[in-house]
């Protein structure tokens, strides 16, 4: 069936005096107020929904265009997309950016401030969150019918404060001035259930049917916020559910006066879209983010279904006009209810349904991290939903008889890929649902994949070579170099021309300018201003004072063990010490700034927030030290402080344990931008080392198998400790209490984490890594020669736009062509 409407007219014209009329007209008849009484929130507001408008123009006639073509689509979901600010963006995206500041401008209004009102959607929290915004910025940059599906989370993750130096969690209330983004679509909106039972039964047929049945039901309401893909052409749409329940109160309890009773059931279901990622430390919380990621799930594949049976009646094309990415494990229940779907309720056989599934589905590894493999206890699963549970086992009975068929007699075998876990507590592996139920598996790094292949799905690769992939990470060159480093990107298209926004290899045509002596001057000066510009805005959120003259060490993602934090504090702390045993030594001056969220339950890693806070607050306010060393803990990391300080970074600090860190996408933006990589041979480190080549780089350490051997052999950390006097004076300063003289054991456990076990290796690599750091500042002291590398790091980045990953998704995984 071909979808038939009226052509859609172009009414808004992109110049400057078309846009004043677009911002005067929201400030009144959208924003309610005449310009004397407007703030820059109002105006902020106005810009947004003129900028939208000219966005809407271009979205609809692209739907159109799908359903016209009956193009293959293409569904991320995800329970993140980290998509920072939209309107500066869209409007480097409609090519519109210079005439929306031109008219504000004229309008007499600041368009920095303007601008900067923008809240950020508190739709994700790291690096996957960040992967999936990139991935659909590039679907729609290169034509494909691509939908983000996610959650519409009330309050995201946390706002995080710091509180003399702790991490203090407040709610992210994103929404509290309304989204001029979102589109509300009451109209779409499908019921969820939980609980409940399953009857079985015989059809006219005689084929054994099953009822899920006695459910309670939530309802999933969706709003669609439009995303434009560079040059206009196509804007594509993600999908945000919202819970609603399915009774606003019980009039009962409300005419007896008991209103907290009457409203109970609506605010319980809609606690499924509250807050990302609640915690699971609690039985209640477990069973809250379950429900979570089922609920997205059931509401996406609903809404799947119904937008291919628009067109299509015939089930065998699903495969056909329909791809599902499961970004990470939290999707993957995608596979359970898209096979319920087909069998129960459009009664489809089973093997028949279970081909569709499987054809449909792929699934991208983030993590060989066994507490990120989610597990459900059978107890949960199966209280919450019962047919799934059926379903699951059914899955798993079918897919190891063919195992079993292949390799008779190893029930070893079947143990290990088994999508249930036996022992004192039966659970389902999510992970391995998501590979039986996948025709493709992808990693995110050249040594990611590796490393499936041969530790956590080693079996699956042996049952099926080939299934899993590799698709190398990359972020959207869009916003990290054209709109978060405009200095750069205009010194780059003044010399090679503006084609590399769109192809980024083109940046390859940048290296003979790295022997040019006037453009590393000028690849300098924006350098330096972009420092200046972050020393600024530090210094009047933080009231700390640095010098955009020494050199800016940045380390800015999640706060974690594996991401080692620590070992950059060990640096730090090795460092100053250096300074205070000689404050004439001559050493580079060094900005240290860390930045990054811990999970409100993860008690060690807000420990090291505080250890950074307090060596910041020793090291800081030593007169000894003065601007030779400097630490900034930056709070409420997000994309927005990551514009303004992934411009500025000149050492990318990337020092994972080698084989923890699945790709990375921050070590991507830093070296666009022109910083140097100190860092393992983790992730992506490994082939940006292939790209820029390792002279350019800071790379150190034990390497992945040089780590699964330590372990297997056993690693004794004291005996490193004891051999280093560096690394042995910096830890007894952290247990004795040097930094906390208020409470001298407040680090301890952070010392016994280091000297018993050190699961992470910091102090088997830390050797290494201060030969790293005394080559960066050998090299620093020679600036031309530094701006010389860092100009071939930008030149050599090509490889990592994801324009290029969503192009080879295309053509391996989904199918679908590429414009």
């Amino acid at each position: 069936m071909r979808r038939v409407g009226p052509p859609v007219v172009k009414l808004l014209d992109d110049d400057v005096e078309s846009i004043k009329y677009s911002l005067a007209s929201h400030l009144l008849y959208s924003v309610g107020k005449e310009p004397i009484n407007a703030t820059a929130r109002d105006w902020f507001m106005a810009a947004a929904y003129a900028v939208r408008d000219r966005v809407t123009e271009r979205w609809m006639p692209t739907l159109n265009r799908y359903y016209e073509q009956d193009q293959k689509r293409v569904y991320y979901m995800s329970m993140e997309f980290l998509i920072g600010r939209t309107l500066t963006n869209a409007m480097i995206n409609l090519g519109i950016y210079d005439q929306v500041r031109e008219a504000v401008g004229q309008l007499g209004l600041d368009f920095d401030e303007v601008v900067g009102w923008e809240v950020e959607a508190a739709l994700g929290n790291g690096g996957l969150g960040r992967l999936a915004a990139c991935l659909l910025d590039s679907m729609a940059a290169l034509n494909i019918a691509g939908f983000g599906y996610g959650i519409r989370y009330d309050y995201g993750m946390f706002t995080q404060h710091v509180e003399h130096g702790w991490q203090v969690e407040s709610p992210e209330n994103w929404l509290r001035y309304g989204n001029p983004w979102e589109f509300a679509r009451p109209g779409v909106i499908y019921p969820v259930r939980f609980g409940g039972r399953v009857i079985h039964y015989k059809d006219v047929m005689g084929h054994t049917r099953a009822q899920w049945m006695d459910a309670e039901e939530v309802m999933a309401m969706a709003y669609d916020v439009p995303i434009p893909g560079h040059g206009g052409r196509t804007v594509n749409n993600l999908r945000l559910w919202s819970a609603k329940s399915t009774r606003e109160f019980d009039l009962k309890y409300f005419n007896a006066g008991n209103y907290i009773e009457a409203v109970r059931d609506k605010n319980e279901s809609e606690t499924l879209s509250k807050v990302l990622y609640p915690s699971d430390m609690t039985e209640r919380g477990k069973e809250l983010r379950f429900k979570q990621e089922y609920f997205f799930v059931a509401a996406s594949i609903q809404d799947i279904l119904a937008r291919f049976r628009k067109s299509h009646d015939n089930w065998d094309m699903l495969p056909e006009r329909v791809a599902i990415q499961l970004n990470d494990t939290h999707p993957a229940m995608v596979v359970a209810e898209l096979q319920r779907v087909l069998v129960d309720e459009h009664q489809l056989d089973w093997h028949r349904a279970w081909s569709l599934t499987r054809r449909c589905c792929a699934y991208t590894n983030h993590t060989l991290m066994s507490e990120a493999l989610e597990t459900w206890p059978v107890d949960l699963f199966g209280r919450i939903l019962p047919r799934h549970l059926e379903i699951v086992y059914q899955i798993n009975h079918e897919f190891l008889q063919e195992v079993r068929h292949r390799h008779p007699g190893d029930s070893e075998l079947l143990r290990r890929v088994s999508v249930v876990a036996e022992g004192d507590e039966r659970r389902i592996r999510m992970a391995h649902l998501a590979v039986v139920g996948s025709h493709k598996v992808n990693g995110v790094a050249a040594i990611h994949t590796g490393l499936m292949k041969s530790t956590i799905f080693s079996d699956f690769d042996h049952l099926s070579p080939g299934k899993i992939t590799n698709k190398t990470n990359g972020v959207t060159p869009r916003r990290w170099l054209l709109g978060a480093n405009p200095g750069l990107a205009k010194l780059i298209s003044g010399a090679i021309g503006d084609s590399w926004v769109t192809h980024l290899h083109e940046l390859k045509k940048l290296e003979p300018f790295a022997a040019d002596k006037g453009f590393r001057a000028e690849f300098a000066a924006v350098k330096r201003a972009n420092k200046e510009h972050l020393t600024d805005v530090i210094g009047q959120r933080l009231g700390i004072d640095l010098t955009a003259d020494s050199l800016f060490d940045v380390q800015i993602k999640r706060i974690h063990e594996y991401k080692r934090q620590l070992l950059n504090l060990l640096h730090v702390i090795s460092r100053y010490n250096r300074i205070r045993s000689n404050p004439m030594i001559d050493l580079v001056p060094r900005t240290i700034i860390i930045g990054g969220k811990a999970a409100p339950g993860y008690a060690l890693a807000k420990l090291i927030i505080k250890l950074v806070n307090d060596v910041a607050d020793v090291v800081n306010n030593d007169p000894l030290v003065g601007d030779k060393l400097k630490v900034v803990f930056v709070p409420n990391y997000n994309v927005s402080t990551a514009e303004l300080v992934m411009p500025a970074a000149e050492l990318s600090e990337q020092i994972s344990t080698a084989g923890t860190e699945a790709s990375g996408t921050g070590n991507m933006k830093m070296s666009m931008n022109g910083a140097l990589t100190i860092g393992t041979w983790d992730g992506a480190n490994v082939e940006i080392c292939e790209e820029v080549g390792e002279e350019n780089m800071f790379l150190f350490g034990l390497t992945a198998q040089e780590v699964a051997r330590i372990r297997v052999d056993g690693y004794d950390p004291a005996r490193a400790i004891n051999s280093d006097e560096c690394l042995k004076k910096a830890i007894e300063l952290i247990s004795t209490g040097y930094f906390s003289p208020d409470q001298t054991d407040r680090f301890q456990g952070i010392a016994d984490v280091l000297t018993h076990g050190d699961h992470y290796l910091l102090t088997a690599d830390f050797p290494l890594y201060l030969a790293a750091q005394e080559r960066v500042d050998q090299l620093y002291r020679d600036p031309d020669e530094w701006n010389r590398r860092a100009i071939l790091n930008v030149a050599r980045m090509g490889k990592f736009s994801s324009d290029r990953t969503v192009a080879e998704y295309a053509r391996e995984i989904w199918n679908v062509a590429v414009e």
